[in-house]
């Protein structure tokens, strides 16, 4: 096929910019992004060569070079790891839809397309060569064809690319930067080593070099400039906190240092090693992103790397967290299928589950900063767990943390067990609010009551919280109980009181039962309130308005459940009513008491104008 010019998708463009607008303070970080490339494709390499040796025929020795040339002003960076066909090269750079992994899948079938879902070689990292360069070339041949087969692809990044057939005489892929001309700083060989014994040290393969002649590369001696080992295979003690971070720094694709990391070599009947990391900030497709398309752990095999495999070594709640797991016990071969069905994997599942959950708890006990730090960025993905993780829930829900009656406002959290510790003598319930923000829990009228009797409430409004908290129905064998929903608990002299207040309140109750129709599903008098005139009392399994709300707003399908209206008979506003010979002006009064109730439970008016029309009414009447 004779040379095209094809331009980039929409997506390419918007990244190129993003890309190369957002690195220059981390301009050298396109040597780790192409060094983890071709590091990549040496791994996909060697799992083919598990079924096909012939693929590493004459040159079994997976390696990757850098090298410079100050007259041409170009970097390269060379694999011999599987190389990419034309297909190959269109679908890994010139789109970003899909990863390298997808379309490599995609073009397999039958016994083999478990086995290959293995790390793409190029994605998004690959276009940071254009933060230094003004024009990268890559000239590849892949694996296993003939040397006529290769391709050689370029771009100047502003739009488009050329392809062309090429004659490549050794398989894998060549990436060749055109540097700007105010990059001279990368032209100098100690500037590469260093970014390479930062950012790639960990390498499993050796990163080759030639010997500095004057400035000039000398191609007839080089050295290798990495350690060339897997980092966590060395002993803990072994291995310093900048090193333990630039491995993460690599892996995770993240400029951030990790919050923090554990490492455990397992031994026995079935040995392993895991390195996990949880991040500082989340990506920012943490609650975007479905199972397919979870990268968070690579699964290695006496230090050959099989596949990303995170849905299989992490339950989907945990997704934020990064790292390695590498077996000792698993057949090379190993393919996805075999993974979901095999015993010996759980264990290593739920080794790593505990590992987290013992790393968040250190951090808890120990360094509850760092462990805010953590929750604000992943605290609702954790929750998830409540709901995913029934072996584990206690454990989750002892790590959340939760706003306060009797704390300081929104950020001073408290957890169930400091609750607990608070509770009065008797108290055998952890009450709690929830609502769409936290100054709506905090205001929620429904609290009045415990407040004046000085039991505390959790406020909670995340909209995770409804969801989990239909899960999690009591916590260190005290029961989990909203505010606003059942039945208000009542000592014998309330319950007289409270019987004797609805007695003398029935023709109220009444009235405005028939006033409001079936709008309502009940009208009665309030055990909850002492300030406010009205509020919302819900079933134990009602779904509270806010989440309603915002289901609806997503275009979900909700259940109508009509509310109980609760009135405080002490309130002026109720007197008023009670008081109230004009069944118009009644009947403006009772939507009032009713409408207010529901903008403070969240709910969304049926009709606003009409509230604001009484509204006026009332004012003015």
């Amino acid at each position: 096929m004779s040379q095209e010019t094809r331009k980039f998708e929409a997506e390419v463009a918007q990244v190129l910019h993003l890309v190369t607008h957002s690195l220059y303070s981390h301009k050298e970080i396109f040597l780790r992004e192409l060094i983890s490339n071709a590091s990549d494709a040496c791994d996909k390499l060697r799992f083919e060569a598990l079924a096909d040796p012939s693929l590493t025929d004459g040159d079994a020795d997976l390696r990757i070079q850098v090298t410079w040339d100050p007259e041409a002003r170009t970097i390269s960076v060379r694999d011999n790891g599987i190389g990419m066909s034309r297909d190959e090269v269109v679908a890994n750079i010139g789109t970003i839809a899909s990863s390298g992994t997808r379309r490599y899948l995609e073009a397999l079938s039958g016994e083999h397309k478990a086995d290959a879902r293995l790390i793409g070689q190029f994605g998004v990292g690959f276009y940071s060569a254009f933060v230094v360069a003004d024009k990268v070339t890559v000239i590849t041949r892949r694996a296993g064809q003939p040397e006529v087969a290769g391709v050689r692809w370029e771009s100047d990044g502003k739009g488009e690319y050329t392809l062309e057939d090429a004659n490549v005489t050794e398989r894998g892929t060549t990436v060749v930067l055109h540097l700007k001309a105010d990059e001279d700083e990368f032209l100098r060989s100690w500037t590469l080593r260093g970014a390479i014994t930062k950012y790639s040290d960990h390498v499993a393969f050796p990163i080759r070099m030639p010997a500095d002649k004057d400035g000039k590369p000398d191609p007839t001696e080089w050295t290798t400039v990495n350690s060339a080992s897997a980092l966590w295979s060395r002993a803990k003690s072994e291995i310093s906190d900048e090193e333990y971070q630039n491995f993460y720094k690599a892996l995770g694709h993240d400029f951030n240092d990790a919050l923090a990391w554990t490492h455990n070599r397992v031994e026995g009947s079935q040995s392993f090693t895991t390195l996990l990391y949880v991040p500082e900030q989340p990506p920012f497709d943490l609650m975007m992103g479905g199972r397919d398309e979870r990268k968070g752990l690579k699964l290695y095999i006496k230090r050959v790397f099989i596949m990303d495999a995170a849905e299989e070594l992490l339950p989907n709640y945990l997704r934020f967290v990064r790292g390695v797991v590498d077996a000792d016990d698993l057949p090379l071969n190993v393919s996805r299928e075999i993974l979901q069905h095999n015993r010996q994997l759980e264990q290593i599942k739920a080794r790593c589950v505990k590992g987290v959950l013992d790393l968040l708890e250190r951090i808890a006990r120990d360094e509850p900063e760092k462990f805010a730090t953590f929750l604000a960025g992943f605290g609702n993905t954790l929750k998830e767990g409540i709901v995913e993780d029934a072996t584990n829930r206690e454990r989750i829900a002892k790590l959340l943390r939760f706003a306060s009656t009797k704390g300081e406002g929104a950020a001073k959290t408290v957890s169930f067990d400091d609750y607990i510790g608070r509770m009065a003598v008797g108290q055998d319930t952890i009450w709690y609010v929830t609502a769409d923000s936290y100054a709506a829990a905090a205001g929620s009228p429904q609290l009045e009551a415990l407040k004046a009797k000085d039991i505390e409430v959790l406020l909670m409004s995340d909209r995770v919280d409804e969801w989990m908290l239909g899960y999690l129905t009591e916590y260190a064998g005290k029961r989990l109980r909203n505010v606003a929903k059942g039945d208000f608990p009542l000592d014998e002299a309330d319950k007289a009181k409270q019987e004797a207040a609805a007695t003398a309140a029935a023709p109220l109750l009444e009235r405005a039962k028939a006033l409001l129709g079936d709008r309502v599903k009940e009208v009665r008098v309030s055990a909850r309130l002492t300030d406010s005139p009205s509020c919302l009392a819900l079933a134990d399994f009602d779904m509270a308005p806010h989440l309603a709300r915002l289901l609806r707003e997503a275009g979900q399908d909700v259940p109508d459940a009509k509310p109980v209206l609760e009135l405080n008979p002490e309130h002026a506003l109720v007197k008023r009513l009670a008081a109230e010979t004009d069944d118009a002006k009644a009947g403006d009064l009772a939507s009032l008491l009713f409408e207010q109730a529901e903008i403070t439970a969240g709910a969304q008016l049926a009709d606003p104008a009409g509230f604001v029309q009484r509204m006026n009414r009332v004012l003015l009447g």
